[in-house]
């Protein structure tokens, strides 16, 4: 979700007031609970989550480090499970997958989403039911296909006329059959940050419903041997907190559906709405409950379907961000803190943390805007407005823009982010040659290793050099 900041506010004279939405806080130790997972709370000034107090998993860890609740993760998977209990929820891997997180999902009931052949490949180590997997990608890898076809994928959501043709020719190699969706654009546009939107019609994902390329898409697919044809796929964006996008959306994809019984006498058993469902970064989001969403989302297809006069197809989801983002939190070392003059006698106090773009892209890369809190321990100090910025030799290395911290903020102290679950991890870098956190799940009081902390031989094990 994008945010237009008040114009020169940076710059203005006086004290310096953030931007618009930002409120100053009456006790900079408080939690804005709504951004954190369920089970973090402040003990003493300790930020605790999963019983687990930060400055212990800190110590015993090392920082920076991902923390994943464990048990907020699974409440929030059962949440759209029982919302849209007459769907079929797939967990959107892309979010953030390990195996740990993959059995998680299974055990929770839900299916899962991947869109690469290592996504493919952490789903097959955890065991995960392959007939519940969903293939995605625009640009699927012949051995991707094969790999898919050979372990029995669920279904393949086919993205391209070469690519169609492509599975076919695996599925006749291998004797196999594959369920099929064809993912289309609906000429829609999520009121999202531009690189996320997603069903406008000049980006890369799907065949234009407009153009009729999605019709051919789907006769090709009905008529090639070894495709079974599921249904349309359609995603409209990414951030999302209501069901208007996906009104007028839903109404071009199952007027499609409709016209494929018409035209080509197939009536396809099902439909795919896509995802991204809006978590709250900062105190000017307001996500949806998902059995609201759900509500919402079953009125929309059953009143068009009655306008259409067919039967309601089977339908699924993919949430991804709006499971696992609020789940985790990013804890970092402070390590430098300075004041810095702005123009008109305002000032900016920069705090840098162990971590950075490295591990938390998306504020360079998306202009997404996050919390923070103190971690360690309470203050009594004033608040102050603070900017987050990490270690790497980058002026946009900025994990926090804008958030007030107390005043006496110093190395050594913690600093927690909320909300980091979704695209940091799966986003992560080695830029500069940082090693990339750990993901430690937490529950019960006890803290364990999911994905470890990448070491130095890590890093050099795959520089052959002149050795």
């Amino acid at each position: 979700m994008s945010h237009t900041h008040e114009a020169g506010w940076a710059h203005a004279s006086g004290a310096l007031r953030g931007p618009s939405w930002l409120r100053e806080p009456g006790d900079p130790n408080a939690l804005v609970q709504h951004l954190w997972s369920s089970t973090a709370a402040k003990v003493d000034g300790v930020l605790e989550v999963g019983g687990v107090r930060l400055t212990d998993l800190v110590a015993e860890h090392g920082s920076p480090a991902y923390v994943l609740d464990e048990a907020d993760f699974r409440a929030r998977a059962a949440a759209f499970r029982d919302g849209f209990d007459d769907f079929d929820v797939f967990y959107a891997g892309k979010a953030f997958l390990c195996t740990t997180v993959a059995r998680w999902i299974h055990e929770e009931g839900l299916h899962l989403d991947v869109c690469t052949g290592g996504e493919l490949a952490v789903a097959e180590r955890a065991g995960f039911p392959m007939e519940k997997v969903g293939f995605h990608g625009n640009n699927k890898s012949v051995a991707e296909l094969e790999r898919a076809v050979r372990l029995g994928v669920g279904r393949i959501i086919v993205d391209s006329f070469h690519e169609i043709e492509r599975l076919g020719a695996v599925t006749a190699g291998a004797g196999r059959e594959v369920g099929v969706m064809v993912r289309v654009t609906a000429g829609v546009e999520a009121h999202t940050h531009e690189y996320i939107a997603t069903a406008h019609e000049d980006q890369k994902f799907g065949f234009s419903i407009t153009a009729g390329d999605a019709l051919e898409a789907v006769r090709r697919v009905h008529e090639a041997p070894g495709l079974r044809l599921l249904g349309l796929h359609s995603h409209i964006g990414s951030q999302i907190f209501d069901t208007s996008g996906f009104e007028v959306a839903a109404r071009r994809v199952l007027a499609l559906h409709a016209k494929v019984a018409t035209v080509l006498g197939v009536e396809m058993p099902e439909m795919d709405l896509g995802g991204g469902f809006g978590i709250a970064y900062t105190t000017q989001d307001d996500p949806a409950d998902p059995a609201d969403l759900a509500a919402g989302m079953r009125e929309i297809v059953e009143h068009e379907c009655r306008a259409l006069g067919i039967a309601r197809p089977a339908l699924s989801i993919e949430p991804g961000r709006a499971i696992v983002g609020p789940s985790m939190c990013t804890v970092y070392s402070v390590g430098t803190v300075k004041q810095v003059r702005l123009d008109g006698g305002a000032r900016r106090t920069y705090v840098s943390v162990d971590g950075g773009m490295s591990d938390n892209v998306r504020t360079a890369l998306y202009d997404a805007d996050y919390s923070c809190t103190v971690a360690n321990r309470a203050s009594d100090a004033a608040p102050v407005l603070a900017r987050v910025v990490g270690k790497h030799c980058e002026a946009g290395d900025i994990v926090v823009k804008d958030e007030f911290l107390p005043g006496d903020v110093v190395p050594g102290d913690l600093v927690a982010v909320p909300a980091t679950g979704a695209y940091c991890r799966s986003l992560a870098s080695n830029y500069n040659h940082v090693l990339r956190p750990p993901v430690i799940a937490v529950r019960d009081g006890v803290a364990r290793v999911v994905v470890r902390r990448e070491t130095e031989d890590d890093l050099l094990a795959t520089d052959v050099g002149d050795l």
